[in-house]
């Protein structure tokens, strides 16, 4: 596998891809997302749990304040900054220097975060639930991830149905790349997501994972499979424990076919697991 050198710029330091898969660590400051929902609700939980990510090899932290699990109806701007601004300022004061994504699909939870101390911005929306988020990304110019979900969280894995997933998803980028640039944003700052479990059955994830390489190029590649409903499916067991083991072989797999970066909560095996590889070739 041949992957080429790229580098995104972020105000606390820039993304290296092509060698190394980076690792971005979830944390979650909502009361009910699908696997700790609650857990780091409390600012100081989760300033905790940021930095105890960092040391175990977070490139990034994504931090989001809106569940987006199936069947969940959003969350108010107001609540999702008051979440998240202390954190990522706690984080700060911390000393954490690693890039922070924010997870929203809202361009004032967005600008927000952004005006204390975050680097990027990931909307599992597309870009498409707010009309300005593409107004913040163009000021502000810095790194996006657009993920395809068909639908909404609210009604995502109501019968998600493709005739052929990985060249609708594929040309959803390149769609809203287009559209992007229309208005005016810099596509160069923007990474991609296929979106595994949003909008899809186990089928269609697995077809999205065994064809990253067809997905892999115009832009750096994310994916985050950690703990989904499908690995539970695949094992034939839904006990969280052993959704994080298939979490870690399933990042061996991206990383070995593409990926740029794995979205995880076991940040600690997942760094281990791609670490122990090695370098990967890269077109110089």
């Amino acid at each position: 596998m041949n992957l080429t050198r790229r580098i995104l710029n972020t105000r606390h330091g820039p993304l290296e891809f092509g060698e190394r898969c980076l690792v971005m660590g979830i944390l979650n400051v909502t009361p009910d997302s699908f696997s700790d929902g609650g857990k780091f609700l409390d600012s100081e939980a989760a300033i905790m749990h940021g930095r105890r990510l960092v040391s175990e090899g977070a490139d990034i932290l994504d931090i989001g304040a809106e569940s987006t699990r199936p069947g969940s109806e959003g969350e108010d701007d107001e609540v999702q900054i008051d979440r998240v601004v202390g954190v990522i300022k706690g984080l700060r004061t911390a000393g954490v220097r690693q890039p922070i994504s924010i997870d929203t699909r809202s361009a004032s939870v967005a600008a927000a975060a952004l005006d204390v101390g975050a680097d990027m911005v990931n909307d599992v929306s597309g870009i498409r639930h707010d009309p300005q988020m593409p107004d913040l990304l163009r000021r502000s110019g810095v790194p996006f991830v657009v993920m395809h979900m068909q639908g909404t969280p609210a009604t995502m894995q109501r019968s998600p149905h493709y005739m052929d997933i990985v060249a609708e998803v594929a040309a959803f980028f390149s769609e809203t790349a287009d559209r992007l640039a229309r208005a005016s944003v810099d596509c160069a700052n923007m990474l991609i997501d296929p979106g595994i479990g949003f909008g899809k059955t186990t089928e269609h994830n697995l077809s999205l994972l065994k064809s990253l390489s067809r997905l892999a190029g115009p832009w750096p590649l994310l994916v985050g499979p950690s703990r989904k409903r499908f690995i539970g499916e695949l094992i034939g067991d839904d006990r969280m424990e052993l959704r994080d083991a298939g979490t870690a072989a399933v990042v061996l797999a991206c990383s070995l076919t593409g990926a740029d970066i794995v979205r995880v909560h076991d940040v600690a095996t997942c760094r281990r697991l791609i670490d122990a590889m090695g370098p990967r070739t890269i077109d110089r």
